[in-house]
């Protein structure tokens, strides 16, 4: 399996190569030349599979010519191992219609986790191979920090720089970030937004004089070895619920865009779904993209969810990549005209498209805490801001009859609700506890840097301690 970018100039790589690089040098996102598919037989036979066994039946085409299919069971059972309970992403039923995809059964408690855990694998077996130390570079909305840090600290030939948006993370992320006193890891509280946070990020992998002192490397969702690894749980929920005789639809609480694409990766192999709900917060540049066609970005309105409050969505390229027929030239220039803009429109065509697969709903607060309370009293289920918007969307779009309820309606469960405990209190009156294994949290001592919202000061406090390449 080779790799091309969205933006068609940067060399194809290998799994091996993808997964150290991250963000490709043209400035695009890695994506397979193909997308490899499975016949109905072949889905079907996979029912009844350990999360392991069906994690390498997944993932084999993508890391062929970088591991074999053993060494890839080895390094999903490390990962995977570490999880609380051992269907690793377990299913529960809400009512007749809907379910909950439980993702935060994983050290730090949300479905960034499943991904992360399995990439600090594949860096140090990788790495062990070469004489390379690997800077990684990240921003994060408040659970890909803690996830990526907890994945890689520690290991050796890896330093990482993790930046999040100063005061809008919530306690318990921020502290699993910031308690994690490892010499290799580093946490950078920025002025600003997500948003300020993931453009420099993004600007200093194609910062040229930056880019070529180090060996850099991504941990966001731009990598596709994480993307790769959250295919894996939609086939897990669907085969339970009766793929691939029976269709089923996923409401995904959506950000960055990431594990919706995932999602939409795994229809693209054979699995059938009938619907990915793209259910934002009011920050919501992804619905009135699909709704609407206008992919323009606005101002970040903090809110209760902070993990979605986000008006770049990095992985849309992904999906416009497939959308425009994969012209990288297109895409480049389409992708360099929202970056001078923030603004951009989707042709009649490609809305078209997307409208085969997708669906979406803006959720606001009011919302969000009746589908809390909701999932509360009719299911003793105590949600998480993000999941309950995802629960929303799904309600709404159900009432609606764009989503059919003979069709079972799967929300991706994305982070414990003890991680936003002050949010769930104030919808449901329920506070609900830390579990056990991080339960000493708050009285852990705590170690970051506040910077300045602007790229040179963080870059260049991201160069005064990262280890130079090599030559």
């Amino acid at each position: 399996m080779d790799y091309i970018s969205t933006r068609g100039k940067a060399a194809a790589l290998d799994f091996e190569g993808v997964t150290l690089a991250g963000l490709a040098s043209d400035g695009g996102l890695y994506v397979p030349r193909s997308w490899p598919k499975f016949t109905q037989a072949e889905i079907a036979a996979m029912a009844g599979l350990s999360y392991v066994d069906l994690a390498v039946k997944i993932m084999a085409p993508y890391v062929a010519g970088s591991l074999t299919e053993q060494e890839l069971h080895g390094l999903c059972e490390a990962a995977y191992g570490r999880f609380s309970h051992k269907a690793v992403t377990p299913l529960v039923q809400l009512d007749q219609s809907n379910w909950l995809l439980e993702l935060f059964h994983g050290p730090t408690l949300a479905f960034k986790d499943v991904a992360l855990q399995l990439l600090g694998h594949l860096f140090e077996r990788f790495l062990s191979n070469r004489d390379t130390h690997l800077t990684i570079v990240g921003a994060t909305s408040g659970d890909t920090g803690s996830a990526a840090i907890d994945a890689v600290a520690g290991r050796e030939k890896v330093d990482i720089f993790m930046l999040h948006p100063d005061g809008r993370v919530s306690d318990v992320q921020r502290r699993q970030m910031t308690t994690v006193l490892a010499p290799n890891v580093h946490n950078i509280a920025i002025d600003g937004s997500f948003d300020d946070a993931q453009a420099m990020v993004k600007r200093m992998f194609g910062d040229p004089d930056f880019a070529g002192r180090f060996t850099l490397s991504a941990v966001n969702s731009i990598n596709w070895a994480r993307l790769m690894a959250q295919i894996v749980y939609y086939f897990a929920a669907a085969l339970q619920l009766g793929a691939p005789h029976r269709p089923v639809a996923f409401s995904v609480p959506t950000g960055n865009f990431g594990d919706v694409f995932a999602g939409y990766v795994a229809s693209q192999m054979g699995l059938p779904i009938a619907r990915l709900v793209v259910a934002t917060n009011v920050n919501d540049i992804l619905h009135r993209a699909l709704s609407a066609g206008d992919y323009s970005a606005g101002s970040v309105t903090p809110t209760a969810a902070p993990s979605m409050d986000i008006q770049v969505s990095s992985n849309f390229e992904r999906l416009l990549f497939d959308l425009e027929g994969r012209d990288g030239a297109l895409t480049a220039a389409r992708m360099q005209g929202f970056e001078a803009s923030k603004a951009m429109q989707l042709t009649p065509a490609m809305r078209t498209g997307a409208e085969g697969i997708f669906a979406s709903a803006s959720v606001d607060p009011e919302e969000m805490g009746i589908a809390m309370r909701r999932a509360w009293d009719d299911a003793g289920q105590v949600l998480d801001p993000h999941t309950a918007i995802g629960l929303g969307a799904a309600h709404r779009l159900q009432d609606a009859g764009t989503l059919d309820r003979a069709i079972p309606c799967v929300t991706l469960a994305t982070a414990h609700p003890s991680k936003f405990r002050d949010a769930v209190e104030r919808a449901t009156g329920l506070r609900p506890r830390l579990p056990t294994r991080v339960g000493d949290l708050f009285e852990r001592a705590e170690k970051f840097d506040k910077l300045a919202g602007d790229y040179t000061t963080v870059r260049d406090y991201i160069a005064a301690r990262a280890v130079p390449a090599k030559g």
